[in-house]
């Protein structure tokens, strides 16, 4: 079982909110973005992630404005027996939705948000191999609506991935 944890830390970062030409929500508000969201499903090619999508559960996401214009992400996911607490800092680019986690050579773009209800964020975090691709649903509440599970299984093919490499979390009372 403590084999597991840094596994589970290794898919967690795999995560982490991070591209080609992908659609951006049209005049993204960093303002109405920030507050607490909760992942609820998302699809990656990353090794560790597909390895290990089966036990994870959903996660808390807490996003602050920096005086700068940044995301600061917290994220909190339930892991075995404890809360696993990261911190990304997020660097605002030249597009209104596009960030970059330069240490990490990650790019996060927030294609399709309605701000209340759902966020769809795409992620490639750059290495020498081939680059890890994500696609997450964000919800502000822990329930997903089918018309909106739809919409996100829907883009899978689109960024170049397949509806084997997803995972819808379950609900988690868990670190909240």
């Amino acid at each position: 079982m403590r084999m597991m944890l840094p596994s589970l830390a290794l898919v967690l970062l795999c995560l982490l909110p991070a591209g080609a030409e992908v659609p951006m929500q049209p005049d993204f508000s960093a303002e109405k973005f920030a507050g607490t969201w909760h992942l609820a499903a998302a699809v990656s090619n990353c090794s560790v992630f597909l390895k290990m999508k089966d036990v994870m559960k959903s996660s808390t996401i807490t996003v602050h404005l920096t005086p700068e214009e940044n995301l600061a992400m917290k994220l909190v996911w339930p892991m075995l027996d404890k809360c696993q607490k990261f911190e990304l800092l997020l660097q605002r680019s030249g597009q209104a939705g596009h960030y970059m986690a330069v240490q990490e050579k990650r790019d996060v773009h927030v294609m399709d948000t309605d701000y209340s209800h759902y966020a769809i964020i795409y992620e490639v975090q750059h290495s020498d191999e081939k680059p890890r691709i994500s696609l997450q649903l964000f919800v502000r509440g822990q329930d997903t609506s089918p018309e909106l599970l739809k919409k996100f299984i829907g883009l899978i093919p689109t960024i170049g991935l397949t509806q084997d490499m997803l995972v819808i979390l379950p609900k988690s009372g868990e670190c909240q």
